[in-house]
């Protein structure tokens, strides 16, 4: 069992390539988004915490976005490991993380970062917009230049010293996060081998 995190600026791709991992190794992939819908509509405990949280328009703690994972860990079954994607996004959630890793009996094998070119990443996500409007679809809402230039400070803000603190450990690879598709899949495919 393999147990990574993804890292990359919005756009980046991690979540293209998550799904990619999920097809090709029976991965599971732990999307915080996905996992906080999922909970609210549960009945569980955990998910009674997690829909008043969000019903009074606060932030998820990260205790329970931990007691989330933890759910996910104690579930078990047969796969090939987890993805954490989107999960850590902070020094703090790192420390979490790692600490409940450890006391389950699990290890974090790699963190990939998807590594980009800023001005190129834009323009991809702007050039992306503009073909899903093309072909008769819609774009992101927020994938306008204005709207993309505040989520790259918040990844800069917040998410890129978990760079420095997955290299200070050993766990870090990057990849080329900006070849196509199927290249970046590879890659990620080599550091997984």
């Amino acid at each position: 069992m393999t147990n990574i995190i993804l890292l990359g600026p919005p756009g980046a791709g991690k979540g293209t390539q998550a799904q990619k991992l999920v097809d090709q190794r029976n991965m599971v992939q732990l999307s915080t988004g996905d996992m906080l819908r999922e909970a609210r509509t549960s009945g569980t405990e955990m998910g009674k915490m997690v829909a008043g949280v969000m019903d009074r328009g606060e932030l998820v703690t990260d205790e329970i976005v931990i007691g989330l994972i933890r759910e996910k860990l104690e579930a078990g079954g047969d796969h090939g490991g987890f993805i954490f994607d989107g999960f850590p996004r902070t020094l703090a959630q790192a420390d979490a993380l790692g600490d409940l890793m450890t006391e389950m009996g699990h290890k974090l094998d790699h963190a990939i970062e998807l590594a980009v070119n800023d001005e190129i990443l834009v323009e991809r996500i702007l050039g992306r917009a503009a073909d899903a409007v093309a072909a008769g679809g819609t774009a992101r809402a927020d994938d306008n230049e204005e709207s993309l230039k505040i989520r790259l400070m918040a990844y800069y803000k917040q998410t890129s010293p978990l760079l420095g603190y997955y290299y200070a450990k050993g766990d870090l690879t990057s990849v080329d996060g900006l070849g196509t598709m199927d290249g970046v899949a590879s890659e990620i495919a080599a550091v997984l081998d």
